[in-house]
């Protein structure tokens, strides 16, 4: 295990109670700098080397940057090695890793090298693309050394924080810098928003799963992705922080897959200048609540349409990224505290945590070779299937899971809400099921993307 150890430059930090830090205490301290926190945290730190089987269509231009951009579609598919190259951080001494999920989430070979050189194969327990988070576990290993996760609700913006990784392939590498902002929003890692440490600690291509600690050691975020326009690290960078991570190794160990987040069964929007006196605020901030699902959670604790949601447990939300997000960290199963203002009135209400609900059943149905568009995987709309697809909460009918090759030619995507076929409305599987199988030389869908409704026709 990494002990901490309180080591700084000639500042004070202001750094919460809970990390006891102090100034050095003699010249030779302050000649050593981060080199003794550097020595214990730096074998908790990994390498990791992934490979994904793709299926890739090999162009005859492809050397040809010229022509490629025109006949990069022809050409013969067949599979393909992808290799990724990311860092890792050990968690327990029983070999459990975190790391970014575009680095190994789903990668079929995973090999992870200690600071000491040492190789071991690796499994993925728990991948989630929208957190860009994803649990490993090492085979065949006991008592390695690893960090200890420190709750990053009080990292503060000034902390010193060191970012260790493996950048360009090089080797581990350490780089200092301090926080520079919380709750930021990353760029490119699904559609995880505005949770993000910030900090100008050095972070490159490489570092991506790699650690973020503080002068004790202690681990407050697994570094993700970098704001740059030449491909180089200028500076801002963002970090998952640590306490998501915490609740991903929890439901890792309880044999969970993928991460389950609670449900909010709810859609709202930041509150800005223009809103907040007329909702009875003195600034702005917050999510005023727009609407709400009749299984949501929120509701059946008493929330309305047009409430204004401060807090949840005690730390502020001003998007809906940042509720779902401190919704997370509570984690499943507990009851959140939630500041609300109603009518210019604070109240606070407690939320019961839980996914979203299967009910109704999706009966889940891939259509046939005799379908107009075999291969297709639909479902029936419940909230489940709201939340796995960001739908709107009102609507009702068939979502596509999988268009399938055919459905994909013809444009359809996950997540389109079948409203007709050929005239005839669909509410079920069934009935979609059905009229794809009685469709006959032409075929009219209906389908609503988003809040948008597109009618497609094709001739069979």
């Amino acid at each position: 295990m990494i002990r901490p150890l309180a080591i700084a430059l000639s500042i004070v930090l202001a750094v919460p109670a809970v990390a006891e830090t102090r100034v050095p205490q003699s010249q030779a301290e302050i000649s050593l700098g981060f080199a003794p926190l550097v020595a214990e945290a730096a074998p908790a730190v990994v390498n990791i080397y992934a490979k994904q089987v793709v299926q890739a269509r090999q162009s005859p231009f492809s050397s040809d940057p010229f022509f490629d951009q025109f006949f990069r579609s022809f050409g013969n598919t067949g599979p393909q090695v992808k290799n990724s190259l990311g860092s890792g951080v050990i968690l327990s001494d029983d070999g459990i890793v975190v790391s970014n999920y575009h680095v190994v989430g789903m990668s079929t070979d995973i090999r992870v090298q200690l600071n000491d050189r040492r190789e071991y194969e690796a499994r993925v327990l728990l991948a989630d693309e929208e957190s860009d988070l994803a649990i490993l576990q090492l085979e065949g290993v006991e008592s390695l050394p690893y960090l200890e996760l420190r709750n990053s609700d009080n990292v503060e913006v000034g902390e010193l924080v060191l970012a260790i990784g493996n950048p360009f392939g090089v080797g581990q590498t350490v780089t200092s810098g301090i926080v520079s902002g919380l709750a930021r929003s990353g760029i490119s890692t699904g559609s995880a928003r505005g949770y993000f440490l910030q900090t100008d600690a050095a972070i490159n291509p490489g570092n991506s799963g790699g650690a973020l600690i503080d002068v004790n050691g202690d681990l407050v975020g697994i570094n993700t992705s970098i704001l740059t326009r030449s491909g180089g690290s200028n500076g801002i960078g963002f970090a998952i922080p640590s306490k998501l991570v915490g609740q991903f190794v929890d439901q890792a160990r309880s044999g969970f897959e993928s991460f389950q987040r609670p449900w909010a069964g709810m859609f709202g929007q930041p509150v800005d200048a223009d809103m907040a006196d007329g909702l009875g605020l003195d600034r702005p901030g917050g999510i005023v609540v727009s609407d709400l699902h009749a299984a949501s959670p929120f509701m059946a604790a008493g929330l309305e349409s047009g409430d204004v949601i401060l807090e949840v447990e005690g730390q502020p939300v001003n998007t809906p990224a940042e509720m779902v997000f401190r919704m997370s960290v509570v984690g499943l199963g507990e009851d959140a505290k939630v500041l609300v203002v109603r009518d210019g009135a604070e109240s606070v209400y407690e939320v019961a945590l839980a996914p979203a609900p299967e009910e109704p059943s999706r009966e889940t149905v891939e259509t046939g070779a005799r379908s107009a568009i075999p291969g297709m995987v639909m479902s029936n709309i419940n909230p489940a299937v709201l939340g796995q697809f960001g739908l709107p909460l009102g609507i009702t009918g068939v979502v596509v899971e999988k268009p399938g090759q055919v459905g994909a030619r013809l444009g359809l995507a996950p997540g389109d809400v079948l409203r007709s076929v050929d005239g005839q409305d669909v509410a079920t599987t069934v009935e979609a099921d059905q009229a794809l199988r009685d469709a006959r030389k032409r075929l009219r869908l209906e389908v609503q993307r988003g809040t948008q409704r597109v009618v497609m026709r094709f001739r069979l």
